[in-house]
């Protein structure tokens, strides 16, 4: 999955990732990876850049606020161009301020 990416100079991942084989493909790629290494790793998180992995989170955070609206969670839309418009309604939604 990594081969096929499109050139990026970061490829930020959960810790589910953290694994030696996937940074060293990252790597080959010519992408830094920003990876957190899970709890038991012997190696630390001492070259993790965590400013950049917050942005990470902004990203999860409009996922899961656009799984909040149930035809988009579920994909009741069966043409694309119908569910490209309930998506842009909900970020509409999303955008405008309570």
């Amino acid at each position: 999955m990594i081969a096929e990416l499109p050139k990026a100079d970061y490829i930020i991942a959960d810790r589910g990732y953290d694994s030696e084989e996937l940074r060293t493909q990252i790597r080959d790629k010519g992408a830094i990876p920003v990876i957190p290494r899970k709890k038991n790793s012997k190696a630390g998180n001492d070259d993790m850049d965590w400013c950049l992995y917050k942005y990470h989170h902004l990203v999860e955070d409009v996922f899961a606020r656009l799984k909040h609206f149930r035809a988009i969670a579920t994909r009741y839309d069966k043409l694309k161009r119908n569910f490209e418009g309930s998506l842009a309604l909900a970020c509409a939604f999303l955008w405008l301020p309570m």
